[in-house]
């Protein structure tokens, strides 16, 4: 019975003030964005029930977050980096690392990853 309901709605031609909310045209509407790589989620299908379930809107392009850029490297945070490394030096977990990939085997390779996993929780 649903699948009957699904299609006899589906096949009606809405006119464009009842369906959508926007003043934009359909064919804008129905363009898909990305953002930062993802990809955009299918269209509503006016619906109560099935995967695109809802009702139809036309979506708009949010700008990036703030938060987004968080961690990305500058010339100034790069330069602050620097300047803390030199002063500070490194760990003492950091310097053994550091001479076990100097020596340059398979296994002491290992070696540094199990010491950086057992220190860091992760060596990834």
């Amino acid at each position: 019975w649903l699948k009957r309901v699904a299609v006899s709605v589906q096949a009606r031609q809405w006119p464009l003030g009842q369906k959508h909310r926007s003043s934009k045209p359909p064919a804008e509407a129905r363009r898909r964005s990305t953002a930062m790589g993802k990809t955009a989620k299918p269209e509503r299908s006016g619906l109560a029930a099935g995967l695109n379930k809802g009702f139809i809107v036309t979506r708009r392009e949010m700008a990036p977050k703030p938060s987004y850029a968080k961690g990305r490297k500058s010339q100034r945070n790069g330069l602050i980096k620097e300047v803390i490394r030199e002063v500070v030096g490194f760990a003492p977990y950091e310097r053994r690392m550091i001479e076990l990939l100097k020596i340059g085997s398979a296994s002491t390779f290992k070696r540094a990853l199990k010491l950086a996993k057992k220190r860091l929780g992760t060596h990834k």
